[in-house]
């Protein structure tokens, strides 16, 4: 691969969260008696954007026609593939809702009213049929790539896909968590004439290296706010399965998912200059001594005072329940009496669902970093005539009014969703990321931290041991804070756990391998030639590193 030639643009951010439904306001969910949206059914529905972004990018960076790159995804879906073991104990746990209230998803899910078997082919030929009717009228309405790409873009979101969702959203009644049926606020006007937003990125200087975020929609410029924190401390010189590395790193954390609450959304008015500055990164700093704080302390950029709702404590179990990340989706049904939110009397059960994340760098040298979430298979009904669910990320919103991520039409939610990219002496080189909720940045500041200053390769810096905090407001339904809590992976010193919990953080030991997503790529130059890596995450999931 030859090196790319210099100057080289700064990366570009393709937005696929969609908005809120112009029906979805502060004063409709009072009436429906709901101080919080739930966070599953269909009251969560933003419009769905993944769909649009995928077809943006593929028209403005692409070369394949709409047909080719559809081709996998009609295959996969008409002819099968093996369903993974945890998708099926995913379905076993929601299965009395698939059968009695989320019938349209049994019929998706289950076997005979039973989840299939792991391995076995799981097919969705309708998800398949909708796909290949998006490359018809594409095709049919001739001309060349970008013209038919389009086409398939109004199908999905003036033609065919929007009414079908419309319909859905006002003709279904879906139990959610708040242990009621409710209709969806999604219309085919919501959707009509939507396209992502594509925006330039947030950026800090680190070490040498500029670091690229999404602005303050997503919660990137908690990343980076944390590195603007902690170029103030040689992290270079810390063991980094050492007491101090831990604590610098979470208290850190801390204070930048309080201005996360207080500061970020979808707003022109968040003061992320203010935030990103050395100035304000001092004075946040100032606040971490050697003990865990165990506040919620966000900051006044600019004196501006900070507004946060009324905070809930997690309980016990829900914070035991986030070990190890992930993002949570509960599903209830109602059985028995009217009043109750559990299966057959019991508690609902505490499912977290996740997202994925990929990383690419082509021959060229281009760069993609993605982190797609869509409908999960807990968290929404299928809509029986597209073959797929509705995300459910409008729970991430604010009912309090008059703050930066206050529910409003068509403003977006602010998003966990965070890709990475790196520019190394101007030139690019590591895009990176992970699914986990919350944890997402947590995890991704953890790596970078191992890779530029302990000086890790990629592979090593994510297989290094690993923590995240809790201590920070969840973005998902209940929206609950764990003040002080801290997970750590057990492979830490036992010397280091000591200390820390003599510091006052509140440990919760974690699997050996229990914590991070993560997935990452670099280019380099070498000579006339680029040198390219890749690592993946070896925990839980299904992480692949694959170079050619």
């Amino acid at each position: 691969m030859a090196p790319l030639p210099l100057p080289l643009p700064e990366p570009t951010v393709v937005c696929g969260q969609g908005g809120a439904p112009i029906a979805a306001t502060i004063d409709r969910f009072s009436e429906l008696e709901l101080d919080l949206i739930p966070g599953t059914g269909l009251l969560a529905a933003c419009i769905p954007g993944a769909f649009g972004a995928w077809l943006t990018v593929l028209r403005d960076w692409g070369t394949v026609s709409l047909r080719t790159a559809l081709g996998p995804a009609i295959q996969y879906a008409k002819a099968g593939h093996p369903i993974l073991g945890r998708a099926v104990d995913t379905i076993e746990s929601v299965l009395e809702l698939f059968s009695i209230e989320w019938t349209t998803s049994g019929a998706v899910f289950l076997k005979n009213g039973r989840a299939p078997v792991a391995g076995s082919l799981f097919c969705n030929p309708t998800l398949a049929a909708l796909y290949a009717h998006i490359i018809d009228f594409a095709e049919d309405a001739g001309g060349g790539r970008e013209t038919q790409i389009e086409a398939a873009l109004s199908y999905w979101y003036e033609g065919p896909v929007a009414q079908a969702i419309d319909r859905f959203c006002r003709t279904t009644e879906a139990m959610d968590v708040s242990g009621k049926r409710h209709e969806g606020l999604l219309t085919a006007n919501d959707l009509r004439g939507w396209r992502p937003q594509v925006e330039r990125p947030v950026s800090v200087d680190y070490r040498g290296y500029t670091v690229f975020k999404c602005g303050q929609w997503s919660q990137g410029p908690a990343m980076l706010q944390a590195l603007r924190i902690l170029e103030g401390y040689d992290m270079a010189a810390l063991d980094p399965e050492g007491p101090e590395f831990v604590h610098i790193i979470s208290e850190a954390i801390k204070l930048v998912m309080a201005d996360r609450e207080a500061w970020y959304g979808d707003d022109p008015q968040v003061p992320l200059d203010v935030l990103l500055s050395r100035h304000y990164s001092d004075a946040r700093r100032a606040l971490i001594g050697s003990m865990a704080s165990l506040e919620l302390r966000p900051g006044s950029p600019g004196g501006r005072a900070p507004q946060l709702a009324p905070i809930r404590a997690a309980s016990a179990a829900s914070a035991a329940s986030s070990a190890g990340g992930g993002e949570p989706t509960v599903a209830q049904h109602r059985s028995g009496g009217a009043d109750s939110a559990g299966v057959g009397g019991r508690p609902p059960p505490a499912l977290f669902g996740d997202t994925c994340h990929v990383d690419v760098i082509d021959q060229w040298g281009n760069m993609v970093s993605a982190t797609p979430s869509g409908g999960w298979l807990q968290s929404s009904p299928i809509i029986p005539e597209l073959g797929f669910a509705l995300g459910t990320r409008l729970q991430m919103f604010s009912l309090y009014p008059n703050h930066p991520n206050s529910l409003g039409p068509h403003k977006r939610p602010r998003t966990t969703l965070t890709p990475s990219m790196v520019f190394k002496n101007g030139r690019p080189y590591l895009a990176f990321g992970t699914p986990g909720g919350d944890q997402q940045e947590q995890w991704s500041l953890l790596l970078l931290v191992n890779h530029i200053d302990q000086g890790m390769t990629l592979q090593r810096a994510i297989d290094a041991p690993a923590f995240h905090t809790d201590h920070l407001v969840s973005s998902f339904w209940p929206r609950e804070i764990a003040l002080g809590s801290l997970a750590l992976e057990s492979r830490y010193p036992t010397a280091t756990i000591g200390e820390l919990r003599r510091r006052g953080h509140l440990i919760r030991l974690g699997d050996p391998w229990s914590e991070g997503r993560l997935s990452a790529c670099s280019q380099e130059p070498s000579g006339t030639s680029t040198i390219v890596r890749a690592a993946a995450n070896p925990r839980g999931m299904q992480g692949y590193a694959v170079a050619r």
